[in-house]
């Protein structure tokens, strides 16, 4: 019996020796640790949420935030990256000096501040939903087959912004909150402005039409100034009528621009060729030697012009002779007599006419103003000068004449900027959302700054809580593991039963199953004298 108990007092030891290296931490521990501390916990993470919105807001006083806006273009072209002339479009225009400086002045704040602003625009452009829905789905072919040609097509995909983001920093300018948000909301608006005199009206062409000076001409000459500018904006409204397909009737001036080109082409065809036949019958002129050296140079440059064009007609007419036509063959049922061919003609081909026709119509133009300068040569070699009073009459007559063309002029601008406005550009360049800076604004500010040291501060705070309660719960539970180690040797099925259960339950609850053996133990080894003494006396009394 003592060489059993010796044995089971071995196995005991030495399955003690090989667990004293373990570490068992229960969950049940961790959790009351954490319990004890969590007042404290919550204490310090208010004392973190505190510290961070004041940062937050602090640092947004600070370094203001940058106010943004939403702008978009849609017109002809914008769609592959064009301005509405054809060329490539920019949208660093947004923040033109010139767009700046009207904005300043409207507000009438200190210019000085224009170059800060300049650089505290920045633009980040929208992708198109069509050029995404396109990426996507050679995305989606490349991932199924493997097709090399979808990647090609993603590759070969490209897209231009309609929508962008305007952001404004004017943390380097002197502008306040409130001046800030109107200076940019005044520049995006003023950018409407200067859209429309860039790509609308041509402001150059009425400018230059209207800024003429025709008394410092002879008055043939003066003759030819307003012929000229009346051909160019007679061609400029007629292109604009051709353009216009809803007939376009301006509410600012009751006129089409047919009713313009009709009026233009009145003052040409009356009053300006009343006043060249009074000019050319009554050989008025200031300087008569002048007219004449001029009449001589205008009729050799215009001989000049005109040999120039029959040349190039010549050329065409070789060109368009040896051009070969696409061919079209239709074939019958098998019959020579069914099969036809016929010839059409290529883009390229009717190029070549057009440019023949403009140049035959410049050919006429320049005969027409050869003959018109030798009968005024002529006249005024073989006529006396006429007199003041008739040249005071012509000089009342050009006066007149340069304020209905100047009118006229006025006319073209306001109806074609209405029309630009109103129906070309309706909703070619608009604000969707402009900026503010409202109470709410800087709160979400102030939100968005204080999330991140927030987070990083309650990350830290909980790892040093928890860590607090996982060493408190490791050092407790270590201490009941020497409890157990310190108990009475069991024997090997005990000592097994013990380690299976050990793993299901907490070390508390272990520490209270050894006590109780522990009791239940003492209880039969009580048990056990009691019958040894009985069993002697029994013996006695035989």
């Amino acid at each position: 019996m003592a060489k059993k108990d010796d044995r089971n007092l071995n196995i005991t030891i030495k399955n003690q020796e090989e667990k004293e290296n373990e570490i068992v931490v229960s969950i049940s521990t961790i959790l009351k640790k954490l319990r004890k501390y969590l007042t404290i916990w919550i204490v310090v993470a208010v004392v973190f949420v505190v510290f961070a919105f004041g940062y937050a807001t602090i640092t947004t006083h600070v370094s203001k935030p940058s106010l943004v806006a939403l702008i978009s273009f849609s017109y002809k072209g914008v769609e592959k990256g064009l301005d509405p002339n054809g060329r490539k479009f920019e949208v660093n225009s947004v923040k033109d000096p010139a767009v700046i400086e009207a904005a300043l002045a409207e507000l009438d704040i200190d210019k000085a501040n224009l170059e800060p602003i300049r650089q505290g625009i920045s633009f980040l452009g929208y992708k198109p939903k069509d050029a995404v829905d396109r990426i996507t789905l050679y995305d989606k072919v490349l991932e199924k087959n493997g097709n090399v040609s979808a990647v090609e097509k993603i590759l070969e995909t490209s897209y231009f912004p309609t929508q962008y983001r305007v952001s404004f920093n004017y943390n380097n300018t002197t502008l306040s909150d409130s001046e800030a948000v109107e200076v940019f909301n005044t520049i995006l608006d003023k950018y409407q402005d200067y859209f429309y005199e860039t790509y609308g009206y041509n402001e150059s062409l009425g400018s230059a039409v209207a800024t003429i000076n025709y008394t410092d001409y002879d008055y043939s000459e003066a003759v030819e100034v307003f012929k000229t500018n009346i051909k160019t904006l007679e061609k400029y409204v007629k292109q604009l009528s051709k353009e216009d397909n809803t007939r376009f009737r301006s509410a600012e001036t009751g006129y089409t621009f047919d009713d313009l080109y009709e009026s233009i082409n009145t003052i040409e065809s009356i009053d300006l060729d009343k006043i060249s036949s009074y000019v050319t019958v009554n050989n008025l002129t200031k300087d008569k030697e002048s007219a004449l050296a001029y009449y001589e140079y205008r009729i050799k440059a215009l001989n000049r012009a005109k040999a120039q064009y029959e040349e190039e007609i010549a050329a065409y007419d070789a060109s368009i002779a040896a051009y070969q036509k696409d061919q079209i063959f239709v074939f019958g049922n098998g019959t020579d007599s069914t099969n036809t061919e016929s010839t059409v003609a290529s883009e390229q081909y009717d190029k070549m006419i057009q440019a023949k026709n403009d140049i035959v119509t410049s050919l006429a133009q320049t005969k027409q103003s050869i003959e018109y300068y030798k009968e005024r040569q002529e006249a005024l070699k073989n006529n006396p000068v006429g007199s003041s009073s008739k040249t005071e009459k012509v000089e009342a007559d050009l006066d007149a004449l340069n304020e209905k063309v100047n009118n006229l002029v006025e006319l073209v601008s306001r109806t074609s900027d209405d029309y630009y406005r109103n129906v070309t550009f309706k909703n070619a360049y608009s604000v969707l959302v402009p900026a503010t800076n409202t109470a709410t604004d800087k709160l979400s500010h102030i939100l968005d700054n204080a999330k991140q040291p927030l987070i990083i501060l309650e990350a830290i705070g909980f790892m040093v809580f928890f860590a607090v309660a996982f060493i408190e719960a490791l050092i407790s539970d270590t201490k009941k593991k020497k409890a157990l180690a310190a108990s009475a040797p069991k024997k090997d099925s005990e000592v097994n039963d013990t380690e299976d259960s050990a793993e299901e339950v907490t070390a508390e609850e272990a520490v209270e199953i050894i006590a109780e053996e522990a009791a239940e133990a003492d209880e039969k080894e009580a048990s056990g004298t009691k019958a040894d003494n009985n069993t002697s006396k029994n013996k006695k009394k035989k």
